[in-house]
């Protein structure tokens, strides 16, 4: 373990090792993570019974910290919340106090003043909810949902948790992450799980102008053409093309790109005839997909958009737990 991975445990975990943020994937191992899996799913029914309710965060409130618009993400994080029974407040950050002059530490410590619980962090600097949950406040329990380009470790989990639904393990399997890598926290989140969760290879296929320059470094193979980058591929994860965050000519055209990384039917012959497709969506169709594969029988992209709620739930559930017996622990230490 790196010193990053062990300073990334050591502040996401609370003394008897429990989930007290969700920062990163870095320096979790495949036992806690198991741990998260395993508890989404017991939250997947929760969500078919006529009552959608469970009371695990009952009395607790949770404030959704959206600095980075994201309806999907944010809505998925809020209806988990309400679904563990907590009290929910979406602070619009466009009209909030920040936006008026006030630092993010005041706005921050002021939230906290009003037993605030959790925070859902999302934000377009990389770095910013490890800062909060280090410098900031502590003691209220942080979720990173989604920050720069550095991580979205939720979306990672669920991508995951649909992952073995589908092949009932990582062992063995072949995962290729296909399209805009340089801009994508989430594949940065997804390679660092299906590494610790021990799948076989994770294969990056992408132009050169859209993979970050320290790719060797991550955990994994890189191909530059879809026939050989699907070959023997268990499962097809497609990015989106973030045209946001794009500075420069690193593309000639999105109709270019469709034409070589774009996933259709014929592209996806060359993976193993049971591969499964994933996105993380919003889908961009016609530009990193075929609607006739991202809506055929091989898709898997609804169950991803259904396991959301579930993995946020989980994470949300093991963390206030951890907080609260870290807080339990703390008033031990002071009686």
């Amino acid at each position: 373990m790196t010193t990053t991975d062990a300073s990334a445990r050591a502040l996401q975990l609370n003394e008897q090792g429990q989930l007290r943020h969700f920062l990163t994937i870095d320096g979790l191992d495949r036992e806690l993570l198991t741990r998260i899996l395993d508890t989404a799913d017991s939250f997947i029914e929760v969500g078919e019974r006529r009552i959608k309710k469970v009371p695990l965060l009952r009395g607790c409130t949770v404030v959704n910290l959206f600095f980075e618009s994201s309806t999907r993400t944010r809505s998925t994080f809020e209806l988990a919340a309400k679904r563990l029974s907590a009290d929910v407040l979406n602070l619009d950050i466009s009209t909030s106090a920040t936006s008026k002059g006030e630092s993010l530490s005041d706005t921050l410590l002021n939230l906290e003043a009003m037993a605030s619980d959790m925070f859902v962090v999302r934000h377009s600097r990389s770095g910013a909810p490890h800062f909060i949950a280090q410098s900031v406040t502590p003691g209220v329990a942080i979720i990173n949902a989604g920050d720069g380009r550095h991580a979205h470790p939720t979306q990672a989990m669920l991508d995951m948790l649909t992952i073995r639904q589908h092949k009932g393990r990582f062992e063995g399997l072949k995962v290729a992450i296909v399209g805009d890598i340089l801009h994508s926290r989430v594949a940065r989140s997804q390679i660092q799980a299906l590494n610790v969760l021990g799948a076989e290879e994770v294969r990056l296929i992408a132009p050169s102008t859209l993979l970050p320059t320290d790719v060797e470094s991550l955990g994994c193979s890189v191909a530059y053409d879809m026939r050989s980058g699907l070959k023997d591929i268990d499962v097809i994860i497609m990015l989106r093309l973030q045209r946001e965050r794009m500075e420069g000519a690193l593309l000639p055209s999105e109709r270019e790109f469709y034409k070589v990384y774009g996933l259709n039917t014929e592209k996806l012959a060359y993976a193993k005839p049971d591969a499964i497709v994933m996105h993380p969506g919003p889908i961009n169709r016609g530009v990193e997909i075929e609607s006739a594969v991202a809506d055929g029988p091989r898709s898997v992209i609804l169950n991803q958009v259904t396991n959301g709620i579930a993995i946020r739930m989980a994470v949300m559930s093991m963390a206030m737990g951890g907080q609260r017996a870290q807080r339990g622990q703390d008033a031990e230490g002071q009686a």
